[in-house]
C-alpha cells in the first residue's frame, strides 16, 4: 500500500465506532421514503434493531441501497445515514 493510503486507513481505524454521520439529514429524510416501500421504522428500534455502531449503520445502508435502480450514490448513503442516526440510532 502507498504511505498515504496506510495513513488514511490508520486514521479511519482510530476513529472506530465514533465516525460521525457526514450527510445531510434533511435530504436523507426525503430519500428514506424509498426504504419505507419494503419496511417500516420498527427495524430501527429495539428489540428489532440489529445495527450496533455508526459504521455498521453505514455498511447496512450501503448494502440495501444497492437494491435500488439506480443504486443510491455515496452522497445519498451519507444523507440516509445522517437521517437515520439523527432520528433513530443516535450514535455518538
Amino acid at each position: 500500500m502507498r504511505p498515504a493510503v496506510v495513513a488514511l486507513a490508520g486514521v479511519l481505524l482510530a476513529a472506530g465506532p465514533h465516525v460521525q454521520a457526514a450527510g445531510d439529514a434533511a435530504k436523507g429524510e426525503k430519500l428514506h421514503a424509498s426504504c419505507l416501500q419494503c419496511h417500516g421504522t420498527e427495524v430501527y428500534v429495539p428489540p428489532k434493531r440489529k445495527v450496533k455502531t455508526l459504521a455498521a449503520l453505514r455498511k447496512e445502508t450501503a448494502r440495501w441501497g444497492d437494491h435500488y435502480n439506480p443504486a443510491f450514490s455515496k452522497a445519498e448513503i451519507d444523507d440516509l445515514v445522517a437521517y437515520l442516526n439523527r432520528d433513530f440510532y443516535k450514535f455518538p
